[in-house]
């Protein structure tokens, strides 16, 4: 592998590492009621759009990093359904999935706005 698409994918890479560390915590709850469920789900849709925007810039194409974003959201899912005190969920893939949009949104919004800087 080269040296460009090793850094390209390595900050991938460790993304999805540090998601999987998340996903195995047995108990994330604060005890906060609504505010913990709006405030770990607010946690997914960071950690997914985090996911995109590193996965846009690796794959350079919109569709395939959407589609392994959302694929990597799956496996972690299925991942949780092992952990003792977590769940699998469709609807946190349905958010997962969102972030993972949300990260590809803002990382073309902010190349567009790079590319539209008028040059010196």
């Amino acid at each position: 592998m080269s040296a460009s698409r090793l850094s390209a994918w390595l900050p991938v890479i460790a993304w999805a590492a540090a998601i999987f560390m998340l996903s195995s915590i047995p108990h994330l709850g604060t005890g906060l009621g609504t505010w913990d469920t709006i405030l770990r789900k607010g946690a997914h849709v960071t950690e997914y759009a985090i996911l995109g925007l590193l996965l846009l810039r690796a794959v350079g194409r919109e569709l395939p990093a959407f589609l392994i974003g959302v694929g990597y959201a799956i496996t972690d899912e299925l991942h949780q359904h092992f952990v003792r005190g977590r769940h699998a969920s469709p609807v946190d893939v349905a958010i997962d999935s969102t972030g993972v949009l949300l990260g590809i949104l803002v990382f073309l919004r902010a190349r567009r706005a790079v590319a539209d800087r008028p040059t010196p």
